[in-house]
């Protein structure tokens, strides 16, 4: 797909979408594609155990891409013939602090300044990983970095304030103000899947239930909610657009609404990388 318009990981997503689709539709020719073949691509993912969105996401990648050819009647369109199959939203389990603080030390060191720095504000993967925030971004005297509309999934930007110690114990891992180009990544080498791996390796390595990246967003949205922040605010600070989108995913009740010590973590984190 020659789109242009979408990010980095975007794109890859996109790639890993079709990857599902062109096993199943990859040698038949775009005008040749029915919606009969559309409702045999999600049961042929369906019986081979994938779930309700990751089929979702799919089916959306092949319309875009028949979309892109021009067919001026979509078969991935179709709502009548193309039915995705059932599936009980599950409830979000955001991970415990106990749980969190488990694996920090078994993680190699930025990237469990990365787990902390998803906890405490609520950002998405992709805004901190190596390709989104760089040291120009950074507001030292503020305590805050920019999230770049380029960057944003929203496309809007924003800036996101951070726990003093926190702020300080990313600086500490960065070469003298001087000596930081602009475009220099402030954690390289992370990416979604590094992180995601390294947590899935701590959590086995400390006898914890894994969870993902992507569940300290959940975590944090809750924790503000719990502490009556309005949904407006919350939306402001994660960049999400939509508040009942955001209302509707994050009024669950969570197991555990204990903030971390992120003065006595990034302590003994820094400690230990000396």
């Amino acid at each position: 797909m020659a789109r242009v318009d979408v990010t980095h990981g975007t794109a890859i997503g996109h790639r890993v979408q079709l990857g599902r689709v062109l096993p199943l539709l990859g040698s038949r020719r775009v005008n040749e594609i029915t919606p009969a073949d559309v409702a045999e691509l999600v049961t042929a993912l369906h019986a081979d155990g994938r779930k309700r969105e990751t089929i979702r996401k799919s089916v959306a990648a092949l319309a875009q891409v028949l979309d892109f050819a021009g067919l001026k009647e979509n078969p991935a369109r179709d709502r009548t013939r193309v039915r995705l199959p059932r599936e009980e939203r599950q409830e979000p389990t955001p991970p415990t602090a106990d749980q969190i603080e488990a694996v920090l030390g078994l993680m190699p060191r930025l990237y469990a300044f990365a787990v902390l720095v998803l906890d405490a504000t609520g950002m998405r993967v992709g805004e901190l990983e190596e390709k989104g925030l760089r040291c120009g971004d950074l507001d030292e005297p503020n305590t805050r970095w920019r999230v770049r509309r380029a960057v944003e999934k929203g496309r809007r930007g924003r800036w996101v304030s951070l726990p003093p110690d926190l702020f300080a114990a990313v600086i500490a891992t960065l070469p003298p103000r001087d000596d930081r180009p602009p475009d220099e990544p402030v954690f390289p080498g992370l990416t979604q899947e590094r992180l995601r791996t390294a947590i899935t390796r701590a959590s086995r390595a400390s006898g914890t239930p894994a969870w993902s990246p992507h569940d300290l967003r959940h975590r944090r949205i809750s924790l503000w909610h719990r502490q009556g922040e309005t949904w407006a605010l919350i939306g402001a600070r994660v960049g999400q657009r939509s508040l009942s989108v955001t209302a509707d995913t994050y009024t669950h009740v969570l197991l555990d609404d204990r903030e971390l010590d992120h003065t006595y973590l990034t302590t003994q984190l820094l400690d230990a990388g000396r």
